[in-house]
């Protein structure tokens, strides 16, 4: 049986235009830890919720060759990673100011992955990797609704341009931007900054949506 990709599986989601667009994303389950900090700073704890994150998903997809068959498996592609980002004070939001970036880092997990499968795969990781905090990694069903996306080509601090596009597009058909708890920023990485230049890095930015009259604004 092929892998399942979900980047070709659902283009709509992660191979979006250079222009912005409309889409209603599905409920999906994600693997997510949260923190905050410079996103690039080597030995911070975003660097080390990414590394939590693969190491967890790749345990969780080789799990036939371990001998576990979880119900329903499947095989596929391990998804890219994810990111929803937020600052506390949302109307200074100034992507420069990396160091006050609160983050949930986050792998799209298939649909046969539990609560129990990631107890499973915690104990796997835990007898090679026992200095990798793996209580910090949640699982969790997202639920994103309606949103604006664009394809973002370049730098992550040239984000600002195309975020600006995205939400004149928003505005032009009647949308503003709803940002809460529960929906935030959200990039998606197709790239790897250590391999490609930075002009030709792609980068999905996602942001939900909202009319004014749900939100209780005036035009």
């Amino acid at each position: 049986m092929e892998k399942i990709d979900y980047k070709k599986v659902c283009k709509e989601l992660y191979q979006p235009k250079t222009k912005p667009e409309l889409v209603d994303v599905p409920p999906m389950c994600f693997l997510q830890i949260g923190g905050q900090g410079d996103p690039n700073d080597a030995d911070g704890e975003y660097q080390r919720a990414v590394e939590i994150l693969y190491t967890l998903s790749y345990t969780i997809k080789m799990f036939p060759k371990k001998g576990v068959l979880p119900k329903g498996y499947f095989d596929y592609v391990v998804p890219p990673l994810e990111g929803l980002w937020w600052m506390k004070n949302e109307q200074n939001f100034d992507f420069c100011k990396k160091s006050e970036l609160c983050w949930i880092a986050m792998i799209r997990q298939p649909e046969f992955v539990t609560e129990n499968l990631l107890s499973v795969a915690k104990q796997h990781v835990e007898k090679k990797k026992s200095s990798l905090n793996l209580s910090k990694a949640w699982l969790r069903n997202f639920s994103e609704g309606l949103s604006v996306q664009c394809m973002h080509m370049g730098s992550f601090d040239e984000e600002s341009l195309t975020i600006d596009k995205m939400r004149k597009y928003a505005a032009a058909n009647g949308y503003v931007f709803d940002l809460s708890m529960e929906r935030r920023h959200h990039e998606i990485y197709l790239s790897d900054p250590r391999k490609i230049a930075e002009c030709k890095m792609k980068t999905v930015l996602r942001y939900p949506i909202n009319t004014l009259a749900v939100l209780g604004e005036f035009v």
